[in-house]
């Protein structure tokens, strides 16, 4: 994680900067700052509630932008599933995009239940990304709070963040097919640009993994083995 914490740091500062400055109180900033911990969330729902937007209106576009989480959950269901509720609820929260990507591509299979020390590892790995991830958004996050009236918005420190993403996509486009995926996202998330609530983002997800299916060639079927009679 430590390639991309520094575009995640800088991100976090902008958005800290953004709230302040959009009209939000200390303590509002810092609150939404640590318990939201989702900056595309973050920047989407505070012109609303400055505008006095609807709470119905304000959630469902926070559910929109952060939607793409259910599918990384849903991907990490067979890593987690051996966990107690608790702590699956932990992970929950603590799991951002970059800390997913990075799991999944070190663990791109969950191991068997039985084989504890592999169990621990994948563990202790999801476990260390998330914690740098946290560290490395929520405290430039409150440093810029802290410190809104001092750094300019028009710097664009938040290009960063989005440049550390960019990074970690192009190095997961190691086949033709994920190559393909990422481009049909990026030009759906384009041409539905102006859906509200950021709908675009989910147009992106369903053409890609459309796509995807379409192209993906089944595997073939193993033959049976049938023992001495």
């Amino acid at each position: 994680m430590a390639p991309v914490a520094a575009g995640t740091a800088a991100w976090g500062l902008m958005t800290g900067v953004a709230m302040v400055k959009s009209g939000m109180s200390i303590f509002e900033a810092v609150l939404m700052g640590v318990i939201v911990f989702a900056g595309s969330s973050q920047l989407a729902a505070v012109p609303l509630i400055l505008a006095g937007a609807p709470m119905w209106v304000i959630l469902a576009t926070a559910v929109c932008v952060n939607l793409r989480f259910v599918v990384f959950s849903a991907h990490l269901r067979p890593y987690l599933m051996h966990q107690p509720l608790w702590r699956r609820l932990v992970s929950g929260y603590f799991t951002a995009d970059l800390s997913y990507v990075m799991f999944t591509n070190r663990h791109p299979h969950p191991v068997p239940p039985g084989d504890v020390a592999a169990l621990r590892a994948q563990e202790a790995y999801l476990a260390g990304n998330c914690a740098v991830t946290w560290v490395s958004w929520v405290v430039p996050s409150l440093l810029g709070i802290a410190l809104a009236n001092a750094i300019p918005l028009h710097w664009g420190l938040g290009f960063a963040g989005i440049l550390a993403l960019l990074g970690i996509l192009c190095s997961l486009a190691s086949s033709r097919l994920r190559a393909v995926s990422a481009g049909v996202a990026g030009a759906a998330a384009v041409a539905a640009f102006a859906l509200p609530l950021k709908l675009n983002i989910l147009v992106a997800i369903a053409a890609a993994v459309a796509v995807c299916l379409m192209l993906e060639k089944p595997s073939a079927p193993q033959p049976k083995t049938g023992g001495a009679a």
